[in-house]
């Protein structure tokens, strides 16, 4: 597996800033030679053997004339078609939490604050294939990375789905343009644009650089369930005086009144919600875990005082004005001003001597997190531990 290559994404007649003024969620853009001279990270066999992987969420999509079908992985080599045959994609999710070169490349899209960044999907398709048209509900960049794909984008007038597909396929997609993306072109699509990427010839690799855009109830829902984690238990519930029940069956309007002065106890500020938030953002997937470091405290605390450290590339840091949120977890009080975690935080690193300037408390959470495998000095690779999980999957068609 190849490492990051060092170009940058080249804006053309754009720069960031006019970028996400003008065209962020928006409106499409197309960047020819985005990354130019840009090549796979990983060749299709690493592509295929991942997809072989436990841990690793991946998805294969064929289609016969009108006839889709959609499985789930893992997959042997064995179990995904010929390369000769047509029409088929085989699709890899969360490829940075595996990869380092992956994880390096989603640097580049760091312009958009982490707690929107959410992964990196790579497809392979052969001839002819696709996913067919669809609409998402968050933005992406989609890097062409070997191959040529064509794709045909416009806006959706009528979101319904074709009925009986395994697939969320539009029934009635009206595109408005039509660009065929060579190797380091980039297409960025805002939420809700229909589009619709046909692979042309084989050995077609795309790689999808998704947002994170949790709709608001999702937020509410997490928002009220740590809220209600965080409250004492308080009175228990106690009759009002009471008569013989004729009607032992209905429910109280005592204890749904007492449930209802529970609720109103909830009095949230923005304080609250950063916190919850923050918890929420940097909980790993589901499926990720890491592997505690074999070297013992002393030694973690020397290297990383010599050569600095890094966060794992499964790793999520977040903070707020009065806060640090690390892997779901708050740290601790002492550490909640640390502009020495902020900028870990930032730039996913610490250089030596950046670690030297480190608190006895600073110093002593790097070392426990290093143990943990969250982080590791930097002399070692990021996630070198076997400890691995799938993302949040971008939708096929939704």
């Amino acid at each position: 597996m190849s490492r990051m290559s060092t170009s940058t994404i080249q804006w053309g007649e754009f720069t960031v800033a006019r970028f996400l003024r003008d065209i962020w969620q928006r409106k499409p853009l197309l960047l020819r030679q985005a990354l130019p001279g840009f090549k796979p990270l990983l060749s299709r066999a690493q592509l295929f053997a991942l997809a072989a992987d436990d841990d690793v969420e991946s998805r294969l999509v064929q289609r016969d004339g009108r006839r889709w079908q959609l499985a789930h992985g893992p997959f042997t080599r064995r179990q995904l078609p010929s390369l000769q045959q047509r029409n088929w994609t085989l699709l890899v999710q969360g490829v940075n939490l595996h990869v380092d070169a992956a994880s390096d490349l989603l640097e580049q899209f760091r312009f958009v604050p982490d707690a929107r960044l959410d992964d990196l999907m790579i497809s392979w398709a052969s001839d002819g294939g696709g996913v067919g048209p669809h609409q998402d509900a968050y933005d992406v960049f989609l890097l062409q990375a070997a191959g040529r794909r064509r794709w045909r984008i416009g806006p959706v007038t009528d979101p319904t789905l074709q009925p009986g597909k395994p697939v969320k396929l539009l029934a009635r997609f009206e595109p408005e343009e039509d660009f065929v993306l060579e190797p380091g072109d980039m297409l960025y699509l805002p939420p809700g644009w229909g589009h619709d990427g046909i692979a042309v010839g084989n050995d077609c690799m795309t790689y999808s650089i998704g947002f994170r855009a949790p709709p608001q109830g999702e937020l509410l829902r997490e928002v009220l369930w740590q809220l209600a984690e965080n409250q004492p238990d308080g009175a228990i519930y106690t009759d009002p005086p009471l008569r013989p029940a004729a009607t032992p069956a209905l429910l109280p309007a005592s204890m749904v009144r007492f449930a209802a002065q529970a609720f109103a106890r909830l009095k949230p500020d923005v304080a609250v919600f950063e916190s919850a938030l923050g918890v929420y953002l940097t909980t790993p997937k589901p499926q990720v875990w890491f592997e505690a470091a074999q070297a013992a405290a002393g030694a973690l605390r020397r290297a990383c005082l010599q050569h600095g450290c890094r966060l794992d590339r499964r790793s999520k840091m977040l903070y707020t004005a009065g806060a640090v949120f690390f892997n779901g977890e708050v740290v601790p009080a002492e550490l909640a001003g640390s502009s020495l975690l902020r900028r870990l935080a930032d730039q996913r690193r610490l250089d030596a001597a950046q670690v030297q300037t480190a608190t006895a408390a600073e110093l002593a959470a790097i070392v426990a997190w290093c143990a943990q495998g969250w982080l590791h000095p930097a002399a070692t690779a990021s996630g070198q531990g076997s400890g691995r999980r799938a993302g949040q999957a971008n939708d096929i068609g939704g």
